[in-house]
């Protein structure tokens, strides 16, 4: 892959590693002050996390050493986390979507949260606030296996109280590139 991809800026800016002896991270710099310029290297490689540094460079109207620069600055911050694909689920053969929503017990996040990091199709993870704890998002080869995920899997986790499925229909994502949305709507900046 050529160094102009942005796969070859890296998928860097995961967590720090905990300091030795148990000790506490130290607490992160407040983040800098993100610019306009900044903003659409963002919106640009969240529609196309493949794009070029000479086309983003082009885009936002600066050199290519200066987008290079400030993409590096974005992920070295941890404001880019990492690059990825966004999947058509059903073409994927994952044609059941659903959000489920938890009620947990008090206290037990962190163990519910690497509990549904295992199951299979689970796609977001959110702790939350109001009537629910948590909010699950899956995405399953059908309705069946659906129903066993939530039975048989999630039902089976000890810390969680209850659950609420609701299956999604319809999704659009904001992102797409497609008319009126993403790099369109940027380009028109």
């Amino acid at each position: 892959m050529p160094d102009e991809q942005m796969a070859a800026a890296g998928s860097a800016a995961g967590s720090a590693p905990a300091p030795a002896g148990g000790a506490a991270p130290a607490p992160q710099a407040p983040p800098r002050p993100l610019d306009p310029i900044d903003r659409s290297i963002m919106r640009l490689l969240q529609a196309d996390g493949r794009a070029s540094i000479r086309s983003v460079a082009e885009q936002v109207h600066v050199s290519r050493a200066n987008a290079y620069a400030r993409i590096n600055r974005l992920i070295d911050d941890g404001v880019i986390r990492g690059f990825t694909a966004r999947v058509n689920h059903e073409r994927a053969g994952q044609g059941a979507s659903a959000y489920i929503t938890l009620k947990i017990v008090q206290n037990s996040w962190r163990t519910v949260r690497e509990k549904l990091r295992e199951l299979p199709g689970a796609a977001h993870i959110a702790l939350v606030s109001g009537d629910f704890d948590v909010l699950l998002l899956v995405h399953t080869p059908d309705n069946r296996t659906l129903r066993e995920l939530v039975l048989t899997r999630l039902q089976a986790i000890p810390e969680v109280l209850s659950t609420r499925t609701l299956l999604v229909f319809e999704e659009t994502d904001l992102l797409d590139a497609g008319p009126g949305g993403g790099a369109r709507a940027i380009a028109e900046e």
